[in-house]
């Protein structure tokens, strides 16, 4: 059953048209995720679906009584109180059931006793109703997802005008989740969760057994939760079934069989072209003009446009000395006058030239601290942090503040290194910055574009040291593709803050962990670290000796009648040796396992059986 559907969707911004004939269908419990360049339309599709945008061309069509739940990217939310009571919108519906109930439950004290049977009726359907909502359960399953997003008590009694954009982002998360609805549509949901909370995301997402639509530039992400992908391009939606590893290589074999398409096409043109001049006024010129009109009708292909990326050219560092970064009784955090405060103790580290490392740890947990202390932007609480010889640090920040706003993209690039205008716009045109972009003021730049600037502005200095918090913030997978094939050339020293796993896994040698206070070092890559997390998750295998033992064959008592038969004593003797033999074999089992209940059994077998055995032997003798 299809919960929304879109026919002919059209939409323009001024004059330029984002998307045009877009068709779709969201059935129960289907896994989207929707990829496509920035400014390709994703979230104003979005916005459409959800009905917070009007289209310029197209319908859509809702199932009856479905619920949609959506979490933009920017947020307005609706509570003048904490951010706990935003979460606890959530569950308007289950309190006015309960008020309800709450009423009936009055009525069920009336004298009247229609009027008492009618509210126990009334009273035990809403009850029912209650409890299939959870809504007994609601506030353990509300700490729980809360929990998962990474959203404190703290936090919770965090006022929502006073919020970070991240804890507004992770409530509003909560309170759609909790919402339960049967579509879930989300617009970069793992834009400001730290690693444990999109984990947390994906597995909710994977036990969910409702539909979602999710837009995502996180490569991961789509891999765990999606089944199908739509990517929107050159205003165009097309659906390609799996996850988006599977896109990926579809899209490639689409790719590859829609440019032997047009080049298979362009021949025939030219062939038929040449005929058309060659004969067109010759014995042959009624065929030609037949050739010629068959042309002008035929449906011309378009060339595939060619994915465009950031084309970085390879930076090349300068030598420094062997030992770029030093800490010595490192203690990282804040001071106020005479008063320090503590966030986390590091051991000593020698960073050696090309160590790559990457930084993990929850949102909070001190990371940006840390690294701006080893740069030596803020003071240590304790001990040092000292830069080695020849260093030079290129430090992208997550904010990327330190960008002029008034000045143009060219003039920003200018003002970091001396170079001409043309060589300036030629480096600039490397990252997707080309004709008149250059003059853009700073101010106008969408997020992924002041990434590209900043991204520009550092490399350009050629740094030997290059500590980056949070580069693929706001980038598209183009970009961050682009990001990753430079950092990999890359030949200096590499630090950096993400939770983008792809990069993570890609470029990280070794990982320094944020977390309860201190920096801990694991001396290995991304996976490596993924499995030892799970290896201690894992519950230990029990002892040996906890094992539940095999079912023993039970040893029946044997009767003195048995053994007293005289029509076959011998008989008798060996069917009471064997049952001995067996017993003392599951009494040396029973031993090596601990398993002393069966010991004593046993035991008192072993000794009726024996004294069976002797008083055989003695009737048999005598």
């Amino acid at each position: 059953m299809a919960l929304l559907s879109a026919t002919n969707l059209t939409l323009f911004y001024g004059n330029n048209q984002v998307f045009s004939g877009v068709d779709l269908e969201v059935s129960e419990g289907a896994r989207i995720g929707i990829v496509g360049a920035n400014g390709s339309g994703k979230t104003s599709l979005l916005r459409i679906l959800v009905g917070e945008q009007e289209t310029d061309g197209g319908t859509v069509h809702y199932a009856r009584g479905v619920r949609i739940g959506y979490v933009p990217q920017t947020l307005a939310l609706t509570s003048n109180g904490a951010l706990y009571d935003e979460v606890m919108t959530a569950y308007d519906g289950l309190r006015r059931l309960e008020e309800e109930m709450a009423g009936h439950a009055l009525d069920m004290q009336d004298y009247d006793p229609v009027v008492r049977r009618q509210a126990e009726a009334r009273y035990a359907a809403l009850a029912h109703q209650f409890e299939a909502r959870g809504g007994y359960t609601f506030q353990s399953t509300m700490e729980r997802v809360v929990s998962g997003l990474g959203l404190s008590p703290e936090a919770l009694r965090t006022p929502v005008a006073s919020a970070s954009g991240g804890e507004r982002t992770r409530a509003a998360l909560a309170k759609a989740l909790l919402a339960d609805p049967d579509l879930l549509v989300l617009d970069e949901p793992t834009n400001h969760l730290d690693l444990a909370g999109i984990t947390w995301l994906e597995r909710f997402l994977g036990r969910s057994k409702h539909a979602f639509v999710v837009v995502s530039h996180d490569r991961y992400f789509l891999d765990a939760v999606a089944d199908q992908i739509w990517e929107l391009e050159e205003g165009k939606l097309q659906t390609f079934p799996g996850n988006y590893s599977k896109y990926r290589v579809l899209r490639a074999e689409r790719d590859i069989q829609q440019q032997q398409q047009y080049e298979r096409q362009q021949e025939h043109i030219a062939k038929e072209e040449e005929f058309i001049r060659r004969y067109g006024a010759g014995q042959r010129s009624q065929e030609a003009q037949g050739r010629a009109k068959r042309l002008e009708q035929l449906e011309r292909l378009e060339a595939p446009r060619r994915e465009e990326q950031a084309s970085l050219a390879t930076v090349t560092a300068a030598r420094a000395a062997q030992v770029v970064i030093r800490t010595r009784d490192l203690k990282v955090g804040f001071t106020n006058g005479e008063e320090r405060f503590p966030l986390l103790s590091v051991p000593d580290m020698n960073v050696n030239r090309g160590t790559r490392a990457a930084i993990l740890g929850s949102n909070g947990a001190g990371k940006t601290t840390f690294i701006t202390t080893l740069l030596g932007l803020i003071p240590p609480v304790e001990g040092s942090a000292t830069l080695g010889g020849n260093v030079r640090v290129g430090y992208h920040q997550q904010g990327l503040g330190d960008i002029p706003e008034d000045a143009t993209v060219l003039e920003a690039l200018l003002e970091v290194n001396a170079m001409s205008s043309a060589e300036g716009r030629a480096y600039l045109a490397r990252f997707l910055f080309r004709g008149q972009e250059a003059f853009q003021v700073v101010s106008t730049l969408s997020g992924g574009q002041r990434s590209r600037l900043a991204l520009a502005r550092l490399l350009v200095t050629r740094p030997n040291v290059l500590v980056l918090d949070e580069p693929t913030n706001h980038l598209d997978i183009p970009s961050r593709e682009a990001l990753e094939h430079v950092l990999l050339d890359y030949d200096g020293t590499l630090i950096f803050v993400s939770h983008d796993r792809q990069l993570i896994a890609l470029l990280a040698q070794q990982l320094w962990i944020v977390g309860d206070g201190t920096v801990t070092i694991f001396p290995g890559g991304y996976q490596e670290w993924v499995q030892e997390q799970e290896r201690k998750a894992s519950p230990p295998p029990p002892p040996v000796a906890a094992k539940r033992p095999p079912p023993l064959r039970p040893v029946k008592r044997p009767s003195l009648p048995v053994v007293e038969r005289n029509d076959n004593p011998e008989l008798a003797i060996a069917e009471l040796e064997e049952k001995l033999q067996e017993i003392e074999g599951q009494l040396q089992k029973a031993a090596e396992l601990q398993d002393f209940v069966a010991v004593t059994r046993l035991g008192r077998e072993h000794a009726v059986t024996l004294a069976l055995l002797d008083k055989a032997w003695a009737n048999w003798e005598g």
